[in-house]
């Protein structure tokens, strides 16, 4: 038996180590060149990995959740003929999609047919297999035709819907009243920055009500004169913009906490966090220099990148170096919550849900549009007083929207 080594190759970023997300092979399994062996993921995103050369899977590094080193073996093949020595091939290791020549293999041979990998996200490929569905036979709506998790719904919905629903009632009837879920891959890098988070940073939580029904009729009016539906106003590009003109008045609150140097970086950009719900888990993509950006530009910038996070499309500059983040649960806002401080960040702010409310004014009962911000702070970093402060001129500004726009 002749073997060749595919070792984990350098994810960048300065990436030393990975955890595997999931093998989409086992030992035994006839795999050919540029097939997707599995997923490692990084602190970032879930990285796909193709095959450089067809074989008979022998040996995989491990489970997933397990980490491996950069550079140490992650799958061993049985490619027949002469051994392939590891050492010849780090070049193709370098960059797992290239093919590595063996020598049972002394020159390129014409395949009978030209192969396309399908662009997705793990998730969905890992669906598609447990629905015996090719994903070739499902249109892409994404970026560069890439099939979203909803395109992939839809498909179910239709021609795959009553093969692949059978298929997992019958596996709901077949699973006890409780089943293990193993931690890992962005799941687990969630947990433990959460616990870090509360373990490390004193929270100060500040819950402020805020009258927003101008700052809706506002909204209301701006869109009507879009013809554009996609490009629609909602409530977060008004916060981000009057956050952004808050901060000129609070820069310790834009700051970043570099705990290996025990320093505050205090930034004069404003690099805002969008904290994203997707199909695989909580993240924050950023948009950078956002001080830089009208209300209709930031408005494009959170609906791209929000999405491009959910599609995983996102690139990785776009997942880190934010300075100040806003979370919100949308229309499961509910009255108050607590946000949790994305590290290494000493701010972040929250969205809670507007509803109409009877409040008095002026002597007078009215009903107005009411909607709460929940915002954390870093004690040790932020004051109490200040962090208050800077909420109330928040607050300030979106009662009385035109002050957002003001120089």
């Amino acid at each position: 038996m002749s073997e060749y080594t595919f070792k984990l190759p350098d994810l960048g970023e300065g990436t030393v180590e990975s955890e595997i997300g999931e093998w989409f092979i086992k030992v035994g399994d006839q795999v050919t060149e540029e097939d997707v062996v599995g997923t490692m993921m990084t602190d970032k995103a879930a990285v796909e990995l193709s095959s450089p050369i067809s074989g008979k899977v022998v040996k995989l590094a491990g489970e997933p959740g397990d980490v491996v080193a950069v550079g140490a073996a992650l799958v061993v093949f049985d490619v027949g003929g002469s051994a392939v020595e590891a050492d010849s091939a780090v070049a193709a290791e370098a960059a797992p999609t290239m093919a590595a020549p063996t020598a049972a293999d002394p020159a390129p041979q014409a395949a009978p047919a030209e192969r396309t990998r399908v662009m997705t996200s793990p998730a969905v490929r890992r669906m598609a297999k447990e629905e015996n569905i090719d994903l070739a036979s499902i249109s892409g709506t994404g970026p560069g035709g890439r099939v979203t998790r909803n395109d992939f719904e839809q498909f179910l919905e239709t021609a795959g819907a009553p093969r692949g629903r059978g298929r997992r009632l019958q596996r709901a009837a077949a699973t006890a009243a409780a089943k293990e879920i193993k931690v890992i891959g962005l799941r687990r890098i969630i947990a433990e920055r959460m616990a870090t988070a509360s373990r490390e940073i004193p929270h100060f939580t500040y819950v402020e009500e805020i009258d927003i029904t101008e700052l809706e009729a506002l909204r209301r009016h701006l869109n009507e004169k879009t013809a554009d539906q996609s490009g629609r106003l909602t409530l977060l590009p008004f916060l981000g913009l009057a956050l952004i003109r808050a901060l000129e008045e609070f820069p310790q609150c834009n700051t970043t906490y570099d705990k290996e140097n025990n320093v505050l970086l205090q930034h004069r950009s404003v690099h805002l966090g969008i904290a994203t719900q997707t199909p695989d888990g909580l993240k924050v993509p950023v948009v950078h220099h956002a001080e830089l950006l009208s209300v209709e530009d930031l408005a494009h910038e959170i609906r791209r990148v929000s999405e491009a996070a959910r599609n995983n499309s996102i690139k990785k500059n776009e997942l880190s170096g934010s300075t100040i983040t806003i979370t919100s649960l949308g229309r499961l806002g509910g009255i108050v919550s607590t946000p949790v401080i994305n590290q290494p960040e000493v701010g972040i702010i929250g969205v809670n849900r507007a509803v109409e409310r009877p409040v008095v004014m002026n002597d007078q009962v009215a009903v107005r549009l009411m909607m709460n911000l929940s915002s954390s702070f870093d004690h040790r970093f932020v004051d109490g007083y200040d962090a208050a402060a800077m909420i109330q001129r928040i607050k300030e500004m979106l009662e009385h929207p035109a002050t957002i726009f003001l120089p």
